[in-house]
This record gives C-alpha cells, sequence and structure tokens, in this order.
C-alpha cells in the first residue's frame, strides 16, 4: 500500500477509525486527511497521533459520502474495512471520485460477506436485533467491482493477501477515468 504513495500525494482516507493506518502512513506524504463518521473514533485519533510530529495529518468527523474539500483534491483515497458497513455506498464511491484527482487511485480492502461462512451471514440479523451488529452489507467482490465501474473507476490491481489467498476482504486499487 505504501508503495502506491508519494511524497507530493495528498490522501484521504474515509472511514479512519482511531487512526492506526493514517498514523503508520501519513509520514510519506503531503497531506493526509482523515476521517470517520464518528467524533470519538476522531477523538482518539487525534490523542494518538498528539506528539507523532505529523503536521500533515488531519482527522475530521465526516460521514463517509463527504469528500471534504474542492473537488479534485486528492491523489488517492482510501477505504479499509468500511464498505460494507455503509448503507450510501454509491454515494461514498461518487463522492471519492468527485474529491480524486483524474487519475487518482481509490484503494479498498473491505469484507465481503457473501464470501465468508454463511454461518456469519446468519448471525448477523439476530445480532443487530439485539443491538449488537451495525448495519452490513452483503456482497462479493465482482458486484464490488462493478459498483466501482459504475462509479467512474476503472480496477487496476486486484489481490488477495489472506492466508492461501483465499482472504474475504479484496485488496482493490481502482482509478479515477
Amino acid at each position: 500500500m505504501a508503495q502506491r504513495l508519494a511524497p507530493e500525494h495528498r490522501v484521504l482516507e474515509l472511514g479512519c477509525g482511531t487512526g492506526t493506518t493514517a498514523l503508520r502512513l501519513a509520514s510519506g506524504v503531503a497531506e493526509y486527511v482523515a476521517t470517520d463518521v464518528s467524533a470519538e473514533m476522531i477523538a482518539i485519533a487525534r490523542e494518538k497521533a498528539e506528539g507523532a510530529g505529523l503536521p500533515q495529518l488531519t482527522f475530521e468527523v465526516a460521514p463517509a459520502e463527504a469528500t471534504p474539500g474542492p473537488e479534485g483534491r486528492f491523489d488517492v483515497a482510501l477505504a479499509f474495512n468500511l464498505l460494507h458497513l455503509v448503507k450510501a455506498r454509491g454515494a461514498l464511491l461518487q463522492a471519492a471520485h468527485r474529491g480524486l484527482k483524474p487519475g487518482g487511485l481509490f484503494i479498498s480492502k473491505t469484507p465481503c460477506l457473501k464470501e465468508m461462512n454463511p454461518l456469519i451471514r446468519a448471525v448477523i440479523p439476530l445480532m443487530q436485533a439485539v443491538g449488537k451488529a451495525p448495519y452490513v452489507a452483503v456482497f462479493d467482490a465482482a458486484e464490488l467491482e462493478d459498483e466501482l465501474t459504475a462509479s467512474g473507476f476503472a480496477i487496476v490491481e486486484r489481490a488477495r493477501h489472506g492466508s492461501g489467498r483465499q482472504d474475504p476482504r479484496p485488496y482493490l486499487v481502482a482509478a479515477k477515468i
């Protein structure tokens, strides 16, 4: 992932959670904006970033389908372990597309529940009924690639990094066209 980033890049991370990825990657780029819908997660991320010496890193509370700043601001947009949790996935992909410069990259690795054990899919509604699970979308990698293509991206890399290359979280790199 870090090999796709360059010192002059402006990076947007959607759904950054507590900032772990941002803290690892921000030192290698010119600007890194990390967003999350949860103010609590952003507060933790900001606390973790204190004293890290990363002036190019900012954390903002924002929904995943809202891209901060002007159109075409970013070279790279990241969404890790996020897309299955977003109801308005199409809106998120369109916002990421708008936020990217021409040729900019959208990089994602997210669980595709349709490729996972059916028992997991069966348990999710039960957990949701008792308030122990958020909204979770069920799709496979092919459907996700179709959504990216429909949003104006071209897939430039596909990979599976799990044990035996069977990871249900495909790593996808898509370029804005």
